[in-house]
């Protein structure tokens, strides 16, 4: 390991890159699994972490094949309830020979265990109470191929790097089990499928704000309680009510949809519970309302807050006695229909106007969920627009590669009216005009560009904006060129002088825009 650490560093670049809100963490920590065992040959990386419940080590994540997903050890049982108990790293040179090895969970060849090491490192996370050391949360192991004991030892060493880095992804793994065991205690499923984007696909939650809706999405799903999602316009409150369809037994039924603001409010009524033939001039024949057409299934009434009285009414008793009447029918039809209603009017203000019916608002108030602004969760703006990017240069065939850091700071320092809407429609615009593989600030709609909108009034004098400008384009250059100036300078089609020039005027280091190359190392047999 030491005539080689480029591979090594190189990982652990990889790992910190990884660690960012882009990725919800179990998907961060099963890529920094998968890196583990592309970038250095280990089998099997795996971490086991403690249940306090149970008082048992589970594994809960690995890369690789498992013959047993749910092995599970008790403190000081084997080498990985050895390391947990004691707290410190161990290396088994070769597994046939230790008497404490026990291969419980990936059922390995007697070959295997003739021809393998085992390196397994605690996980160690900061305790709250200070007076006392880091806790044990849980182990990180890997098998290797047998070799000299110095190697394995600096191996070792690197694992316990690692574990460090990755002991706060841990930790919220630990939580997460905890969470999800808690919900099936109430009966309801965990949905771990919503932190993998397995349900809300389309949904991007890097903040903390957004991964508290999904979770009180999971939440909800799985009932058939009526949703109140609260917010402004454009944040999202539409693909949330699908994601909680989603993750309902009705996901295979009918998922129905209706702006009630979007139809004068005489139509909303006939929309909403069908008419018979004859019911009024121009009803040629019976039509089912949106009621019955979602009956099993789910129906979103978006800005519930614009429905009539009269209407308002009807969809009351539609859920307290779960039927209808059509328009002009004394007949009544049973419906089974899941609510969720949207709104972004304050709805108690309408119900102290009496222009909002008391008793319906506490039918549908059941289980509100409020979604933040976007303003309000900046950390959700880049991975949503980087989503964006990626949706839109497919669909409209573009090679957009990425977004240059200008650009990003444009979007980070707006402070988005229109929520994720307008954002969703900005990263459209820019892709249909970007005639590169980079989205730059030129590309932006003009509102994103001037002080007043992001907030950033300019006090720099011309020159020095020019210079500013000057050199962040310099900066992108080099990031591109991965530090190479020659090849920033054939970039950006002026003459290696000329970067070399500016590079020392505004007091830049290249090197540190470099990546070193990643190689895989070689173990002696």
């Amino acid at each position: 390991m030491t005539r080689d650490l480029a591979p090594y560093l190189g990982t652990l670049r990889q790992i910190l890159a990884g660690m960012g809100p882009q990725a919800p963490f179990q998907i961060s920590l099963k890529n920094i699994l998968k890196a583990l065992a592309e970038n250095h040959g280990f089998q099997r990386p795996h971490l086991m972490i403690f249940d306090p419940e149970t008082q048992h080590l589970k594994l809960s994540l690995t890369h690789g094949q498992v013959k047993n997903a749910q092995t599970t050890y008790e403190p000081g049982q084997g080498i990985t309830g050895q390391v947990f108990t004691t707290g410190q790293p161990l290396v088994v040179a070769r597994m046939k020979e230790h008497p404490a090895f026990l291969n419980k969970a990936f059922g390995r060849s007697e070959t295997e265990l003739a021809s393998l090491a085992f390196l397994c490192v605690p996980v160690l996370a900061p305790n709250r109470d200070q007076e006392h050391g880091p806790e044990i949360i849980g182990t990180l192991s890997v098998d290797t191929p047998c070799d000299d004991l110095e190697i394995l030892e600096a191996q070792c060493r690197f694992l316990e790097v690692v574990a460090g880095m990755i002991a706060t992804l841990a930790a919220y793994l630990q939580e997460e089990m905890a969470r999800q065991r808690h919900l099936m205690a109430q009966g309801l499923y965990s949905n771990s499928q919503l932190e993998h984007g397995q349900i809300a696909a389309n949904i991007v939650a890097a903040s903390k704000a957004m991964r508290l809706v999904l979770s009180q999405t999971a939440q909800v799903g799985p009932s058939r309680a009526t949703v109140l999602l609260r917010g402004e316009s454009g944040t999202g409150k539409e693909l949330l009510a699908e994601a909680i369809h989603m993750a309902s037994p009705r996901r295979d039924r009918a998922f129905i949809k209706l702006n009630c603001a979007a139809l004068p409010s005489e139509l909303v009524e006939s929309e909403l519970f069908g008419y018979q033939k004859g019911a009024f001039t121009g009803a040629v024949q019976t039509k089912k309302g949106l009621f019955e057409l979602a009956h099993q299934g789910t129906l979103f009434l978006d800005e519930i807050g614009e429905l009539s009285t009269g209407a308002q009414a009807k969809v009351l008793r539609a859920i307290q006695e779960q039927e209808i009447q059509r328009l002009g029918s004394e007949h009544s039809v049973s419906v089974d229909v899941r609510l969720v209603c949207a709104t972004h009017q304050p709805l108690e203000e309408l119900v102290e106007k009496s222009k909002f019916r008391e008793d319906l608002y506490y039918r549908i108030n059941v289980f509100p969920i409020f979604i933040p602004p976007l303003r309000e969760r900046r950390e959700d703006v880049l991975p949503l627009a980087e989503h964006f990017l990626r949706q839109y240069a497919g669909e409209y065939a573009k090679e957009i590669k990425r977004i240059s850091t200008p650009a990003i700071d444009l979007l980070t320092q707006y402070h988005w009216p229109g929520n994720v809407r307008e954002l969703k429609n900005c990263i459209e615009r820019a892709v249909l005009i970007c005639d590169e593989e980079v989205i730059r600030t030129y590309h932006m709609p003009p509102s994103l560009q001037t002080a007043e909108s992001s907030s950033t009034e300019n006090n720099l004098s011309f020159c020095e904006a020019v210079a500013k400008f000057e050199q962040e384009i310099l900066v992108d250059a080099l990031k591109k060129a991965r530090g190479n100036m020659l090849q920033a300078a054939r970039d950006l089609r002026v003459s290696y002088r000329i970067v070399n020039y500016k590079v020392k005027k505004y007091g830049l280091d290249a090197k540190k825009f470099s990546t070193p190359q990643r190689t895989k190392p070689t173990y002696r047999t």
